[in-house]
């Protein structure tokens, strides 16, 4: 789960980090009377979207004046910002962050992450703040340092001064920083944070470290023990077909293409994304229906599927393990009857009941259905067909 930079630094601030005097903005009015109580005329209009490069795309204004505060706050709401993590349909901006700017002598990258290969809590940090950490890791990866977390003892002293040291923080701030470092573990920590970052932390020209941009993602799937966190939702920025699938326990990612995804298991739901692109096809979500499936489950996972025109076929992927073939089957056919299949349907049903799964396929002579034996040949059927669909509303929308 995401929030927004404003939330982010709020939480921040509950853990002694320093982030600069700001607040949430609804309304043009609304920033200019936050931005009258600053102790300085600088302030910083940003755009509060669940995405990043949002300075890049215009999403970020320094204001000089009350009147410029209020004219890019204008300029900026009801903007549909494109920035590289959006996509080109890019994301509305629905509000803003409004605060005080800040005078920087130094910026700096710090985050926190999982790293699954050590299954450890890593601490990362460069002095190279401000840039796209991606771009840091390609083009200069030596300004990148680590210190990896035993979670048996957690984040150590010796490792938030190592990690100052390697930053090169001037004498004058390394305890500012190494408490920084300790807070934002503690946050990533308590709060089951799979990412805590401050980009870019700052050192101000009167010695302040600061938060001047901040975000937190959280694990889902332990959000039930964080209610206050839960409450931060902004549903508005959440795929709608993400938030249906979670809603009906199914693991469902939108990946923009058009041939939908519907397997068992991540492993084969990986297997089933590459073999799309192999065939030259572009998979359209990652869609793992569990272990626990039933026919009305995947009914509902073919209603979320087709709930919009960006799928053009559906590779059924099964290898029946506890789920049963039978049921995957029978959910097929109730997704015809109740939700009706909008788009060719390729169905692979191998494993536990796969012969009677099969026999239900047959049996219902569903036209939009397509029974095959061989991922392969389900995959490249996908493609195909998924393609000439494609083809057909190109054709009826320029006629």
């Amino acid at each position: 789960m995401k929030i927004h930079e404003y939330q982010a630094k709020q939480i921040m601030k509950m853990y002694g980090i320093s982030v600069p005097n700001g607040s949430p903005a609804f309304s043009p009015e609304e920033a200019a009377r936050i931005a009258k109580d600053f102790d300085t005329p600088i302030a910083v209009v940003k755009a509060q979207i669940h995405a990043g490069g949002r300075g890049k795309a215009g999403g970020v204004k320094l204001a000089h004046n009350i009147d410029e505060v209020k004219y890019y706050a204008s300029q900026i709401l009801g903007k549909v910002l494109v920035t590289h993590q959006t996509g080109p349909e890019g994301k509305m901006v629905n509000r803003l962050l409004v605060e005080e700017g800040s005078n920087i002598e130094k910026e700096y990258y710090l985050g926190f992450v999982i790293d699954r290969e050590t299954a450890q809590v890593v601490m990362m940090g460069s002095s190279e703040g401000g840039m796209e950490i991606e771009k840091v890791a390609a083009e200069m990866p030596d300004r990148i340092f680590k210190e990896y977390i035993d979670p048996t003892i957690g984040l150590m002293p010796f490792q938030t001064k190592r990690m100052a040291y390697n930053l090169k923080f001037k004498d004058k701030v390394i305890a500012k920083a190494q408490k920084c470092m300790m807070d934002l573990y503690n946050l990533f920590v308590e709060k089951d944070c799979t990412l805590a970052e401050c980009n870019p932390l700052v050192v101000t020209v009167d010695n302040k470290v600061m938060a001047l941009d901040a975000k937190l993602q959280f694990d889902d799937a332990a959000i039930f023990r964080h209610p206050e966190i839960e409450a931060l939702r902004d549903e508005a920025e959440e795929d709608p077909k993400e938030r249906a699938a979670a809603k009906a326990s199914l693991s469902y990612v939108n990946l923009g293409g058009d041939v939908a995804c519907m397997v068992n298991g991540a492993g084969l739901a990986m297997a089933t994304v590459d073999i799309i692109k192999f065939y030259g096809g572009e998979p359209a979500n990652f869609l793992d229906v569990g272990g626990d499936s039933t026919v009305e489950k995947i009914a509902e996972a073919f209603r979320i599927m087709q709930s919009d025109d960006q799928v053009c076929s559906v590779f059924v992927n099964i290898f029946g393990g506890i789920n049963k073939c039978d049921v995957i089957a029978g959910g097929i056919v109730e997704a015809a009857k109740v939700v009706g299949l909008k788009v060719p349907v390729i169905a692979r049903l191998d494993g536990t009941n796969h012969e009677e799964g099969r026999r239900i396929l047959k049996e219902a002579n569903l036209p939009m259905v397509h029974a095959v034996q061989k991922m392969e040949e389900g995959a490249e059927l996908a493609v195909k067909l998924a393609a000439e669909l494609k083809a057909k509303r190109a054709e009826g929308k320029e006629a």
